[in-house]
């Protein structure tokens, strides 16, 4: 059985979900999460109910899953504590530093590709989820892997704006990939935690260990559908 421990970082509230056999001396791979617009607020529990959670213990049971709260209208809002807030789980007595990873979906997709943009050094890879960003800083990511994922008929983020940020990157000479789901609308995000493949990707990278360029078409993206 897993087990969840509530804190506070400076104004962020957060909490960790550990897995069923974390002894205090283990150093693990960390799920660093970022919630979208949906989850703003004081209250914990929709945050504690999302399925990125379940999926995670179920996919990827080594794994400590560490997620703030944002209680300001978008995670711009409280960047700067953020960007702290990453720093100190990258010191925590259970992040294994070569094994931190970034995932976010919606609000927390821009998110993600910012603090990544932001702390490059900090993460061995990232998957931003219907988000998008500033391109123009792509060449920040040149050595994070990037899978991202975004719903074809998203109305509420263009999926333009995963497929310019992924041709960016890989431009700038680093390793993203981009999936999007055809039928799918602004949920992205169900179909990516759900995905076995998703966790495997992720824990497979170790901080430093460049991957390969992925190459991408005409249209900007390149990628399956899961379903």
């Amino acid at each position: 059985m897993s087990y969840k421990e509530f804190s506070r970082f400076e104004s962020l509230p957060y909490f960790i979900q550990y897995p069923e056999d974390q002894a205090p001396a283990d150093r693990r791979p960390v799920l660093i999460f970022l919630h979208g617009a949906g989850t703003r607020g004081t209250d914990m529990e929709p945050l504690v109910k999302n399925s990125f959670f379940r999926r995670a213990l179920e996919f990827a049971p080594e794994a400590v899953c560490v997620a703030p709260l944002c209680g300001a209208n978008t995670w711009f809002d409280v960047f700067e504590t953020l960007i702290r807030f990453a720093k100190a789980v990258a010191e925590m007595p259970f992040t294994d530093p070569q094994r931190l990873y970034l995932v976010g979906n919606s609000m927390g997709g821009y998110g993600t590709w910012q603090l990544a943009m932001s702390c490059p050094e900090l993460f061995a890879a990232i998957v931003p989820i219907c988000g998008g960003g500033m391109s123009w800083n792509a060449a920040r990511l040149q050595d994070v892997p990037v899978w991202a994922f975004h719903g074809g008929k998203d109305h509420a983020v263009s999926p333009e704006e995963s497929k310019r940020l992924v041709a960016a990157v890989n431009a700038k000479g680093g390793s993203a990939k981009l999936t999007i789901y055809p039928e799918n609308g602004h949920n992205a995000w169900t179909d990516t935690f759900k995905n076995p493949e998703t966790y495997r990707w992720l824990l497979s990278h170790r901080k430093g260990e460049k991957a390969e360029a992925v190459g991408i078409g005409s249209d900007g993206y390149q990628g399956k559908d899961f379903g």
